[in-house]
């Protein structure tokens, strides 16, 4: 589980294509990860392989993680074009006593979306990007979305038949740490909905009689969050 709030941005140094699948070599400057810990790069959820030192930096050494993407994680996002040279956002995983300053992430992308417009808004940045009609009930304004891994609250939604759009303002802090910085127009990025937002809707698309609980679970309930000191 991942916040949204990106930790560096990387470089793709290296892709293999292995079959219908790809290993990509990512450049970064953590010097302590580990083996099998999962890694969003551009907002796609991937598994650290190998970590290997790649030499000197100008801030000290440069490492370097090895990741498997899938057919899935492929045609899904858009690491399916990530050539070396490329820059990534990066986030390591949410630990349990960290703060959570972003939203929920999970890593795995819905859609890659194309960014429509871009434009000053005061010192911030207005931008708006596609929304396929399939998600269009998972976005909300003033509702989460992570763009390449980053966290954002949107701002206003507008449906259309086939496609409608959604805009965020950027603030400039979070335009210099990522990847979104010069984001040019026309570009494809990688989409996650709220995941809360997808709970909450296959709840409510559920039989109603599948959405009937039993009072006695209800107070069950109450009262553990009584106890736990969350009311």
């Amino acid at each position: 589980m991942f916040t949204g709030i990106v930790e560096q941005i990387g470089t793709v140094v290296a892709r293999e294509p292995r079959g219908v699948a790809a290993r990509l070599v990512v450049a970064c400057t953590w010097s302590d990860l580990v083996l099998g810990e999962s890694i969003p790069v551009a907002g796609v959820c991937l598994t650290v392989d190998a970590v290997r030192e790649t030499g000197k930096a100008p801030n000290g050494k440069a490492f370097a993680f090895e990741a498997d993407a899938s057919p899935e994680t492929l045609e899904r996002s858009t690491l399916r074009e990530a050539r070396p040279g490329r820059a990534v956002n990066l986030e390591r995983a949410l630990r349990a006593d960290s703060r959570l300053g972003g939203h929920f992430v999970g890593g795995h992308v819905d859609a890659r979306v194309r960014l429509l417009s871009r434009k000053a808004w005061g010192e911030a940045t207005e931008l708006r990007f596609a929304l396929p009609r399939a998600l269009a009930r998972f976005v909300a304004p003033k509702g989460s979305v992570a763009i390449d891994g980053v966290s954002l609250t949107v701002n206003h939604v507008r449906d259309g038949e086939a496609e409608g759009d959604f805009d965020v303002v950027v603030i400039p802090h979070t335009l210099r740490s990522t990847t979104l910085v010069d984001l040019p127009v026309g570009a494809q990025v990688n989409l996650e909905v709220d995941v809360l937002a997808r709970y909450v809707a296959r709840r409510l698309e559920a039989p109603s009689d599948e959405r009937r609980t039993d009072p006695a679970d209800d107070e069950s309930l109450l009262r553990a969050l009584r106890e736990g000191g969350y009311l």
